[in-house]
């Protein structure tokens, strides 16, 4: 692609120099995040969060947003005051909500399988056994609020379990609708008289911590399944704060995991590597070398041009770019447009009916699901694309030695 015209040439080094440090930043802390033993202070919160619950315009639609600022720390101790936060399960959200809430002064404790993997991780990570880390059932009999975050295939898994010890009072907290809203599916029926609540991180577990740590905070959507003790609403964002959210805004469970599963097979993670796979083949068939297709197609979107459109918008990257960039661009984005929106709608109806989440259930139940899933992805690595990747990834200036 040709040089960025001269006149924004300042303006984008900016752009990169903030986009290179936080990337760098959150590299640092994915690190720390598996290493921490002990409890660190919460980020302190810059002047910039001071802004408070309002409603903003958000393409010509009212949305009310929650911020962090709503929730300071003193606020989020007396709301959670008599609670006991008993996170189930230490994948990566598990472990990135356990930290973070334990970092802003809440009263949390860890249910796990005893002495597993995960088991010797939290123990790791400062959990003492006995005191803030026991097995599931211990956790979930101790715990005021249960928090599952099990992945949905686990949470139908141990629900006969876990729903004994949810008794009257109590609260219910998932950070993804599958299981309630699925519920024909994975069984999982709350009692009527418990709080159900949802705060769904928009991010990986990595990234709830690494924003954390950084003072930052991931954005996340707050639902309410239930409200039995009328206040669960309230406690919903609190705790969304609690986990390292920066801001919120209100859904319900059946829009946050109606929209999480089609994003995520969508343009988040199954779309861009059909794409990416599609041009790549195109470039190789006509003759082009692996290192030039990979640049071509991937390394030039994640390093130079996806960046730009994460800090100002598409429409920003596009003026940023070449003439003859951008006039193909502005071109051919309606015929892609075309071709690929009949797939999202069928994206999303088999996400409405089911069929996407009786599938993730029935795959990732299988006795043989961690070997079936490492040859998938091993397929995906031994791909000339991804190996010509890691190749074009090693001669990153940050990455020579």
């Amino acid at each position: 692609m040709s040089a960025v015209s001269a006149s924004r040439i300042n303006k984008l080094a900016t752009v990169a120099r903030s986009i290179n440090n936080s990337r760098a930043l959150s590299t640092a802390a994915r690190q720390i995040s598996r290493r921490i033993s002990r409890p660190v202070a919460a980020p302190a919160i810059a002047a910039v969060q001071n802004r408070g619950v309002k409603t903003l315009n958000f393409g010509g639609s009212q949305e009310t947003v929650w911020e962090r600022s709503d929730f300071p720390k003193e606020k989020l101790a007396q709301i959670f005051k008599n609670d006991t936060l008993a996170v189930i399960g230490y994948g990566t959200q598990g472990m990135a909500q356990s930290l973070n809430a334990r970092d802003n002064g809440l009263n949390v404790i860890v249910g796990l399988r005893k002495d597993g993997h995960s088991w010797k991780q939290a123990v790791a990570d400062g959990w003492v056994p006995g005191k803030t880390l026991f097995t599931m059932e211990e956790a979930a009999e101790k715990g005021t609020i249960v928090m599952n975050l099990l992945s949905d295939a686990g949470q139908k898994d141990t629900w006969p379990t876990l729903k004994k010890y949810l008794t009257k009072g109590k609260t219910l907290y998932f950070s993804h609708g599958f299981s309630v809203v699925f519920h024909d599916q994975t069984s999982v029926i709350p009692p009527k008289d418990i709080d159900v609540i949802l705060a769904a991180p928009k991010g990986s577990g990595a990234t709830v911590r690494s924003l954390f740590l950084e003072g930052r905070g991931i954005n996340s959507s707050v639902a309410v399944w239930q409200d039995v003790s009328g206040s669960a609403r309230e406690r919903a964002f609190a705790l969304g704060v609690g986990i390292g959210s920066g801001y919120l805004y209100e859904t319900t469970f059946e829009k946050e995991v109606y929209s999480d599963l089609t994003g995520e097979r969508g343009v988040l993670m199954g779309a861009i590597q059909g794409m990416f796979k599609a041009q790549y083949e195109v470039l190789r068939s006509k003759g082009h070398s692996p290192s030039e297709a990979f640049n071509e197609t991937v390394e030039e979107a994640t390093q130079s041009l996806y960046p730009l459109i994460g800090a100002r918008g598409m429409d920003w990257m596009y003026a940023n770019c070449s003439t003859t960039a951008r006039r193909g661009a502005l071109d051919w984005a309606p015929q892609f447009y075309e071709a690929t929106k009949p797939v999202f709608q069928r994206l999303y109806a088999s996400v409405e009916n089911g069929s996407e989440t009786r599938r993730t259930l029935e795959e990732n139940s299988r006795p043989d699901y961690r070997e079936r899933l490492e040859a998938e992805l091993k397929e995906i690595a031994d791909s000339e694309m991804w190996r010509a990747g890691v190749t074009v990834r090693s001669l990153r200036p940050e990455n020579v030695k």
